[in-house]
């Protein structure tokens, strides 16, 4: 047995740095990836609330354990027609940062694909045209064998004012179902004529 060798290691390790995972799935027939640090779990698509006020592209919330999490079909979001719901759509769980904070959020996936490896040579600059999806909501595209994948930038893709909007949409909903008036309170916003 010879001594280690730290030039090796070395090496070993500047590999498995520039080498990342990224979970794919398919969304009106395109291929999409989200890196897998991103991802926390996937789950089936069953029951999704509709929170009125809420933006098209966001399908409702669903309930993950107790939790309320906004599930956002990327199909709308990217103008497309909203994706049909079948026996392989499912609900992929992301962690997205937003002012500092982690948010769990929920994208709708006509069906999960596979995760892939790819190394940042594999990645190739998104081309200003050809694309339904803003490039500004994309890291770039992963070579897929002949076909390319889409990379978002999950961050970007759920931007934070759009984030605002469906996080005080879905606060608003939960306080109006527990709300108390405060008679006088009520009594002056119809004085006032609001």
């Amino acid at each position: 047995m010879g001594a280690p060798n730290p030039a090796n290691d070395q090496g070993k390790n500047q590999l498995s740095q520039n080498i990342a995972q990224y979970l794919t799935f398919l969304t009106a027939g395109e291929e999409y990836a989200i890196s897998i640090v991103k991802v926390s779990e996937i789950v089936e698509y069953e029951t999704v609330t509709t929170v009125p006020g809420a933006p098209a592209w966001i399908r409702g919330v669903t309930n993950l354990r107790g939790r309320v999490v906004p599930v956002v079909d990327l199909a709308v979001k990217f103008g497309l027609p909203a994706s049909r719901i079948t026996k392989f759509s499912c609900i992929v769980i992301t962690e997205v940062t937003f002012q500092g904070e982690n948010l769990t959020m929920g994208v709708l996936a006509d069906s999960v694909s596979q995760v892939i490896d790819l190394s940042a040579d594999e990645i190739e600059q998104t081309p200003p045209f050809g694309t339904r999806v803003k490039t500004e909501y994309l890291l770039g595209m992963g070579a897929l064998g002949k076909k390319f994948c889409l990379i978002l930038d999950i961050d970007k893709v759920l931007s934070a004012d759009e984030l605002l909007v469906v996080t005080e949409s879905v606060v608003d909903e939960g306080r109006s179902n527990d709300t108390i008036v405060d008679p006088q309170a009520k009594d002056k916003h119809f004085e006032t004529g609001a």
